[in-house]
């Protein structure tokens, strides 16, 4: 069984090979290369498995003046003066504006 390239812990118990080799292979079905690693807990005829996996980098999305945007670098002067004089409402539906 080749999973020398992932971190595997089973714990209170041993597994057959195939066994772990069928959760491993789960795992690389279901997730593919953001697998790292599976912790296998055995609680008599139950297994509880968790899978390991690899930070994807995230950008945040705003609707900002009409455009969807993670930064504003690209913006213009009158577009960055418009998204700052913009008003922000809050959850709880009060018009005040935030700083």
């Amino acid at each position: 069984m080749d999973h020398a390239h992932y971190a595997i812990n089973v714990t209170r118990g041993e597994l057959p090979d195939a066994e772990l080799a069928a959760y491993l292979e789960r795992g690389k079905q279901k997730y593919g290369k953001q697998l790292l690693g599976l912790d296998v807990h055995l609680d008599g005829e139950y297994v509880e498995l968790t899978y390991h996996l690899r930070r994807v980098p995230f950008d945040r999305i705003r609707r900002i003046t009409g455009y969807l945007v993670g930064t504003l670098d690209r913006f213009n002067d009158g577009k960055r003066a418009e998204e700052r004089d913009r008003v922000k409402h809050g959850i709880g539906g009060s018009d005040e504006r935030l700083v």
